[in-house]
């Protein structure tokens, strides 16, 4: 049967269900379309058997909230939804946000503040014994000891604020599975220990093998060198051929242990995944509410692949996908874009196909697939690695195929392309076919700055490689005689940008031309090593001291660098300028950010007739007050 897995205990009787297996609470509304992490490991669980409950945004001030389908056989799921919830909720500035994408009518305030931890403390407050089973983004990135910057502090692992017994971490697929049939066979989740890509709970490490041991909790509070330490020891393990158990140590003889990731998917099982009988839409008791906004993003777009080898410093893909690349065959995704072809609202165009990267189809070398990823190398940073392949086949032949389907008018590519992935193409097919078929006249990359000195604590690209890029871009629009133009997503405020380097971006957009209708302020979010370098000062990688922009103000100034055309922005240029000591680009030459301010000039006879008014005015005042307290005084003696 196909349809929306129930939500309410009636829509769970009419399908002869007594009691569902598992219960799953999620922060976000219910979409089922594989685009949503909830929906995947919802079907992938009813794929194998299981009967799953919805609970969309529950009441967290009501007991009975997660009461809908009574107690669960096998146990509760928990997921904060696609976004960290603090993200969902604040801006980088620390300020509410006024929409939420991922509720009814985009309404805000319908999930809690840390999302996963509210709802299990719920769930362990009726029911006691039960496993609960946390899993999505917000998990995943908070299973060991994070810096939290919304609370500005070290946080303990979610696994023990949350009361859970388990975290699924990662994209979960193969994980829950496994987690479901051993429940299912009478094991008790308290020894459920042995699954990859899970993070458990112990009194003791006398039965854990081949693990490294972690700095404790204690520890890592006390000295942010130790904590630097254990995130790079961390990230070395993120690799799921390479990675070693983790057992983090807490007060109470306790332990945290972290197995190694999950081993990456098949292209025939993401293709089993992808076929399961999603909606592909909202619940409809959302109708009258609004929809829900984030489908309109995802509704005609194709996911082809996961994980990304770029590397990204201030990315947290690399903990949560991993750094292999998995993707599905040409034929699901043709069976799945002839599908969307025949939806009421298609117009025809496909609105994107990739992933996290739009342009890797395949790991970055063939080794990747048996040995993993190299721990201490990086495929494109800071060059590209020579057993790296890089190559566009795949992917032309893909993009080739979706156009040609009937209906279908355009493929646009709107997920991110690596430029320096394709500069490390010797074939030019792929820019030539992506200029000409599959941008809307404009192509967004993301450089996200310009000064060396930060790209390289970002682990991007030197910026001489992107500069080669817009040329190549450039040259071959000019061929196919198109004006097609490129926007640069930019950063400000990452870890080693001062003022200095802040001032060197907007100098190259003053000589490029161009002024950013966005920008975004450097974002520290769980589980990232730029997050790692905001928190402690220096970069784990070799530990040497970073210059980190904590002050509102400066961070406020070098996004007003990046848009300093913008006349609101001009007190705040003025004033990065003075303190850099670059008042060279204050004037009205060619090179100049800002003009100086316009002074006003007053006529000298203009000038002595306003000093004789304010001469006057001031008498009248003392004489008013003077004559103020004489009444005053007479009054009171004839009182």
């Amino acid at each position: 049967m196909k349809d929306f897995l129930p939500i309410t205990k009636e829509e769970m009787t009419e399908r002869g269900w007594e009691q569902v297996d598992f219960t799953y609470v999620i922060a976000d509304a219910y979409v089922d379309h594989s685009s949503f992490g909830p929906a995947i490991i919802s079907r992938v669980l009813e794929a194998n058997g299981y009967k799953v409950g919805i609970i969309s945004q529950p009441d967290w001030k009501d007991d009975k909230s997660i009461d809908v389908f009574g107690r669960p056989r096998l146990g509760f799921l928990v997921s904060g939804g696609n976004m960290d919830s603090m993200v969902n909720h604040y801006s980088v500035s620390k300020k509410r946000r006024s929409s939420d994408a991922f509720t009814p009518g985009g309404v805000i305030g319908k999930r809690p503040d840390y999302a996963t931890v509210v709802y299990c403390n719920l769930i362990r407050h009726t029911y006691k014994n039960v496993p609960i089973i946390i899993g999505g983004i917000e998990a995943s990135l908070r299973r060991l000891a994070h810096y939290d910057y919304w609370s500005d502090s070290l946080k303990r692992s979610i696994l023990l604020d949350s009361q859970a017994d388990l975290i699924s971490y990662g994209m979960g697929e193969k994980s829950i599975v496994e987690i479901a049939d051993a429940l299912n066979s009478g094991l008790s989740v308290s020894d459920i220990t042995f699954i990859d890509g899970t993070v458990y709970k112990t009194k003791s490490l006398e039965n854990v093998y081949d693990y490294e041991l972690l700095p404790s909790y204690d520890e890592l509070k006390a000295n942010k060198m130790n904590y630097a330490k254990s995130f790079y020891t961390q990230y070395l393990n993120t690799g799921p051929f390479t990675g070693k158990r983790l057992a983090e140590p807490y007060d109470g003889g306790r332990y945290v242990v972290q197995n190694p990731p999950a081993k990456p998917l098949t292209e025939t099982e993401m293709d089993r995944i992808y076929s399961l009988p999603y909606m592909r839409a909202y619940h409809p008791s959302y109708e009258k509410l609004g929809g829900v906004p984030a489908i309109q993003e995802i509704k005609f777009s194709l996911t082809s692949c996961r994980g990304c080898f770029g590397g990204c410093s201030f990315c947290a893909l690399t903990f949560h996908q991993g750094r292999i690349i998995q993707s599905r065959s040409h034929q699901s995704l043709l069976i799945e874009a002839e599908k969307m072809t025949h939806e009421p609202d298609f117009k025809g165009y496909i609105h994107d196909i990739g992933g996290p990267s739009a342009n890797f189809r395949k790991p970055a070398c063939e080794k990747q697939l048996e040995k993993g990823v190299c721990k201490n190398r990086q495929c494109l940073f800071p060059k590209p690695c020579p057993n790296m392949k890089a190559s566009h086949k795949d992917y032309i032949e893909l993009l080739r195929k979706l156009r040609e389907l009937p209906k279908v008018k355009k493929v646009f590519i709107r997920s991110g392309i690596r430029f320096d992935y394709v500069m490390a193409d010797k074939d030019d097919t792929f820019i030539k076919e992506l200029c000409k078929y599959h941008v809307s006249g404009q192509l967004k990359v993301a450089p996200e700055h310009v000064s060396d000195k930060v790209l390289t604590l970002m682990g991007k690209p030197s910026n001489n490689v992107y500069r080669s890029f817009i040329e190549k871009y450039k040259k071959v629009n000019e061929q196919l005689g198109m004006k097609q133009y490129v926007v640069p997503y930019l950063m400000s405020s990452h870890p080693g940008s001062s003022l200095k380097e802040a001032i060197e971006l907007a100098e190259y957009l003053r000589d490029i031309g161009y002024m950013p209708e966005q920008v975004q302020d450097f974002y520290p979010t769980p589980s990232t090593i730029s997050t790692c370098m905001y928190y402690t000062g220096v970069d784990p990688r070799n530990m040497k001291p970073v210059y980190v922009a904590h002050n509102p103000h400066e961070k406020a100034m070098q996004r007003a660098l990046i848009q300093y055309r913008n006349p609101a922005n001009y007190d705040l240029v003025e004033e990065a300028l003075h303190k850099a000591g670059r008042d060279d680009l204050i004037g009205y030459g060619p090179k100049c950010l800002i003009r100086p301010r316009k002074k006003t000039y007053v006529k000298e006879s203009e000038k002595s007739s306003s000093v004789k008014l304010r001469t006057t005015a001031k008498k009248n005042r003392t004489t008013n007050v003077k004559s103020d307290r004489s009444d005053s005084v007479r009054k009171s003696k004839k009182r």
